[in-house]
């Protein structure tokens, strides 16, 4: 689970990315989680654009991605959403740390 200071800065990374993939009106199948896996696994974190004709708003479409790649959701704004994984073999990203609550 991202911390709200986490989000934000990968908020910031991907401000300057493009959209690599799309969603139409085909949906979510094998194929698209399997390019999107491959997508996460090279670059961690991905944008990802849901078009007009696409039955699922895109709100519903980050979370279903999310869910079948295991990856967690950055931001959804307008007709994109971002989402992060962690790479297992080309990790580049360096998250902040997560501050822990301190107790008095």
């Amino acid at each position: 689970m991202l911390t709200s200071k986490q989000r934000a800065y990968l908020r910031g990374l991907a401000n300057t990315e493009n959209a690599i993939m799309q969603v139409g009106k085909g949906g979510i199948n094998e194929n698209f989680v399997k390019n999107v896996n491959d997508a996460l696994e090279k670059r961690e974190i991905i944008k990802i654009h849901v078009l007009e004709n696409s039955l699922m708003d895109t709100r519903e479409v980050c979370g279903e991605v999310c869910s079948l790649t295991g990856a967690e959701p950055v931001q959804v704004i307008g007709s994109k959403f971002v989402i992060y994984k962690e790479s297992k073999e080309n990790k580049t990203i360096v998250l902040p740390k997560a501050n822990k609550a301190v107790k008095k």
